[in-house]
């Protein structure tokens, strides 16, 4: 797995398919939210790629993919854990909140995993290559990261071949 040095820092994710969110949900009850990828085999398929948030680095990818700047919605998501009720506009009650603790778990669009999906192999590199411009993804090299734009177009395939959805576990 490539190492990313872009994102939040201290920011852990890991990218895995599931049927749905209710299956999600039950996994991490009995985890106690610990990561459904982790330890290797994880419950789910997955790919671990740190520091790689849905909205901001993976939504880099997917304006590389596209060639389309980036923009704040180009990934869309919902939240599915914590399973508690969302805090209010002035946040979590407490620092012990799970809003505020993580970790969190949000099901991406179905356009993120059929974009990746039908990237053709061929143009992995150019595309590659247009991702590690972004600011996010400074210092990095191409070479260094495809792997992990790989794992991720190989796990959105086998997600689209089983009509399941893709999911992004993060934590501090």
């Amino acid at each position: 797995m490539a190492e990313t040095t872009g994102g939040p820092m201290g920011v852990l994710t890991d990218y895995f398919r599931a049927a749905d969110a209710a299956s999600v949900v039950k996994v991490l009850e009995r985890t106690d939210g610990g990561s459904p990828v982790l330890p290797r085999p994880g419950v789910f398929d997955g790919v671990e790629a740190k520091r790689l948030d849905p909205v901001l680095v993976l939504g880099e990818l997917i304006a590389a993919i596209r060639e389309v700047p980036w923009s704040v919605d180009i990934v869309s998501e919902t939240c599915v854990w914590p399973a508690t009720p969302a805090p209010g506009p002035d946040g979590p009650a407490s620092d012990d909140d799970p809003w505020a603790t993580g970790p969190w778990v949000t099901e991406l669009g179905t356009g993120v995993r059929d974009i990746l999906a039908a990237v053709p192999d061929a143009e992995v590199p150019a595309a590659v290559a247009r991702w590690v411009e972004c600011e996010e993804l400074r210092g990095t090299e191409a070479e260094d990261i495809r792997p992990l734009a790989e794992e991720l177009i190989q796990l959105a395939r086998r997600a689209h071949e089983a009509e399941e959805r893709l999911y992004c576990w993060m934590c501090l």
